[in-house]
């Protein structure tokens, strides 16, 4: 339950009708999400974390927010974000439903449609969070050089322990080669950024819509990569992605060179148990 000072920051904030019940929710690994009614019936999604970085939740409203700009997908509005007494997000409740009959071609062309609407350059204009680690978007002009310094570097500075010496070693071997195995020169797309299963939900009107963003520009077989990494999305949503808009030569080679940027991300948040799966993936390299 969620104490009696941020319930009344988020009533001040919301005006209107009294918040009449507050149900907490489950599913999320790092905030605590919870359901809120109101007296005429209306429900907000608020997420919270004491021990959040202050700035976690208003780049996620942000990248929402570039989302619904982009008008491919169904995405959350966003209604309140704020710091005090805690960092807190409020969007709109999604109510859930059965998938319509076309729902995972309508995924696949929705998030081909996402991706064609990237800016020019890769990388954002702010920094922001996938999960509860900082995520670097400083903007360069080359998808390889973008993806080596701001992707794989740090995460394996941070995991160093954890990865051990030659598997770091491994990495630099990798990272020398990334000119050829990055594939042919495509431009930034706007990326999901963290794209699983657990991020997908159907509306009520039977709709896919995306959650729980780590937004950025970038090369797009990243979100089909993390898509096939633990699974969840059959395959007419990825053939349907091909058809509005197809992949570059090569591109089922770069599967596992592509998500090894989730790889690090899991090992990164919870231990070595990721690291097997991130030699494999370095393996299919070198």
């Amino acid at each position: 339950m969620i104490d009696a000072a941020l319930r009344s920051t988020l009533q001040h904030r919301l005006g209107g009708p009294a918040i009449v019940d507050v149900r907490a929710l489950s599913g999320g690994d790092i905030n605590d999400a919870y359901a809120l009614r109101m007296a005429d019936g209306g429900r907000y999604f608020m997420k919270t974390n004491a021990g959040a970085d202050a700035t976690m939740f208003e780049t996620e409203a942000r990248g929402l927010e570039l989302l619904r700009a982009a008008d491919a997908l169904a995405i959350p509005e966003v209604v309140l974000v704020g710091r005090a007494p805690a960092p807190y997000l409020v969007l709109e409740f999604v109510e859930p439903g059965s998938r319509m009959a076309d729902f995972d071609e309508a995924l696949g062309r929705g998030l081909a449609a996402l991706h064609r609407a990237g800016e020019p350059r890769f990388g954002l204009d702010h920094d922001n969070f996938i999960g509860r680690l900082p995520q670097s978007n400083e903007q360069a002009d080359s998808w390889v050089d973008f993806f080596r310094d701001r992707r794989l570097r740090p995460l394996i500075d941070s995991a160093r322990r954890e990865l051990g010496s030659a598997t770091c070693d491994r990495f630099e071997q990798l990272m020398l080669r990334l000119d050829d195995l990055c594939g042919p020169v495509e431009p930034p797309a706007l990326l999901h950024g963290d794209l699983w299963g657990g991020n997908l939900h159907c509306t009520a009107a039977g709709q896919p819509c995306l959650i729980d963003p780590a937004v950025y520009n970038g090369h797009r077989e990243i979100d089909l990569a993390m898509m096939r990494l633990f699974g969840g999305f059959s395959q007419r949503c990825f053939d349907a992605y091909a058809e509005a808009y197809p992949l570059a030569e090569g591109a089922p080679e770069r599967v596992s060179l592509y998500q090894l940027y989730p790889l690090l991300v899991h090992v990164n948040l919870f231990g070595g148990s990721y690291v097997a799966s991130v030699r494999s993936a370095l393996g299919r390299y070198l």
